[in-house]
């Protein structure tokens, strides 16, 4: 039965996954910071009742733009998978679920893609094409995932 794709397919795949996933949140985080500016983030963030807003602003900004990076790097992917599914959830359940799941209508759909994403990639490793696997192969002979 075929179940996983085979090597390098698989690893292609993770690789194509975090490159896509890095840019969307590298977009958000420069959005963020650049655009809106932390203070127009936190004004943005307060007025939809985020706690702490300047500090949700930075973290989220931070998170998006840093973490986006190292994800199409593939470095310390399941770190940086874990804290972007926690700032999705966040986002999700302080905002988003509220609105139905269509993002058109402020839902939770993008939010919950980018989280399920960024657990897969967390839970499944970045693959062979990553800073990850280079460091966790030269440390373990059999190879890290």
């Amino acid at each position: 039965m075929f179940s996983a794709l085979p090597a390098p397919a698989r690893d292609v795949a993770l690789l194509v996954a975090r490159i896509v996933l890095g840019v969307i949140l590298i977009a958000h985080g420069a959005q963020k910071f650049f655009t809106f500016g932390i203070g127009g983030t936190a004004a943005a963030f307060e007025g939809m009742g985020i706690p702490l807003p300047a500090v949700s602003a930075a973290v989220a900004a931070t998170v998006e733009l840093v973490g986006g990076a190292l994800l199409i790097l593939g470095v310390a992917t399941a770190v940086v998978g874990l804290l972007v599914v926690l700032e999705m959830l966040g986002a999700a359940l302080l905002v988003h679920v509220g609105n139905g799941i269509f993002i058109a209508n402020g839902g939770w759909e993008l939010t919950g893609a980018i989280g399920a994403a960024a657990l897969t990639l967390a839970a499944v490793g970045p693959g062979r094409f990553s800073v990850d696997h280079a460091l966790g192969a030269r440390r373990d002979p059999a190879g890290a995932r």
